[in-house]
């Protein structure tokens, strides 16, 4: 009966965490390292590799949402996310607002030729999916822009992520009360409160140490507020894929899921740091 239990205990864990953890550390060691290289050699060869998984993640939502027959144009949202990604580094604010208001109009207008039927669904689908994306990747090119970009998206991407592994590792093994059981039945406080500390901590290390001026209180403002951000966006996320009745978004990366599985938190965070660092450490 011992040796049972004992060949049942590794089963059980393994049930609970949910996922091959070797293959999620590598895929997600794998995309660390890209970003790292990306980004301390040529900014710009990150904004295309930012480009590119953002047009992934572009082709499995407009995957997701043709189940339920809402067609969104996959080829004029990508080329608007292209659009965008380099009117807003090279032109900033400006060049932001005004790409993304072209990429709405030639949404709404690209579909007029369908006809009256399920106009006004499809059209919302398609910008819902440029705002989530492309004027959300918008603002990471932002961040990328400044003179400090490299340290800016480090901090970015770094602070979001350790609230997934904080919260990860606390929920797994300290979770008991469900903090939105309708909405991702895995969530709990005390993941949430696991990915507070995390993210507190390495934004209170990194902010003064990568940004000249920056001091650890603001660090920590920056960790508190990603916590609060990139756990609405995973809840964003779940919303979608309830609402679409599926259970990944993709399957292109082992041990994650797909690649909007992994940017979901990062697009939502990404308007929260880009203000939270203007305001305390301006780029000019």
């Amino acid at each position: 009966m011992d040796q049972l239990l004992d060949d049942q205990e590794p089963e059980a864990k393994k049930r609970r965490i949910g996922r091959n953890m070797p293959m999620a550390i590598g895929v997600g060691v794998g995309l660390g390292a890209l970003v790292i290289v990306s980004l301390y050699t040529v900014k710009e060869i990150f904004l295309v590799v930012m480009g590119v998984f953002l047009c992934l993640g572009m082709r499995e939502l407009t995957q997701s949402v043709a189940v339920r027959g809402i067609k969104a144009p996959f080829i004029p949202l990508a080329v608007g996310l292209a659009a965008v990604l380099v009117a807003a580094y090279g032109w900033h604010t400006n060049g932001l607002v005004g790409s993304f208001a072209m990429l709405a109009l030639i949404l709404m207008v690209w579909r007029m030729p369908a006809g009256a039927e399920g106009y006004l669904r499809d059209v919302s689908a398609s910008i819902f999916i440029a705002v989530y994306l492309a004027l959300m990747g918008g603002v990471v090119a932002l961040l990328l822009a400044a003179p400090d970009g490299d340290d800016r998206i480090l901090i970015f991407i770094a602070v979001t992520v350790s609230s997934d592994i904080g919260g990860f590792f606390a929920g797994t093994f300290l979770g008991k009360h469900k903090m939105a059981p309708l909405i991702s039945p895995k969530k709990t406080w005390e993941g949430f409160s696991g990915s507070a500390l995390t993210c507190m901590i390495v934004g209170g290390w990194l902010v003064p140490w990568r940004l000249d001026g920056g001091h650890i209180w603001q660090g920590v403002i920056v960790g508190a507020a990603v916590v609060i951000s990139a756990t609405l966006g995973d809840l964003i996320e779940s919303m979608i894929k309830r609402d679409l009745d599926i259970k990944d978004m993709g399957t292109l990366l082992p041990g994650h899921g797909g690649v909007m599985d992994r940017l979901d938190s990062l697009v939502a965070t990404a308007p929260i740091v880009w203000l939270l660092l203007e305001a305390f450490v301006p780029t000019t």
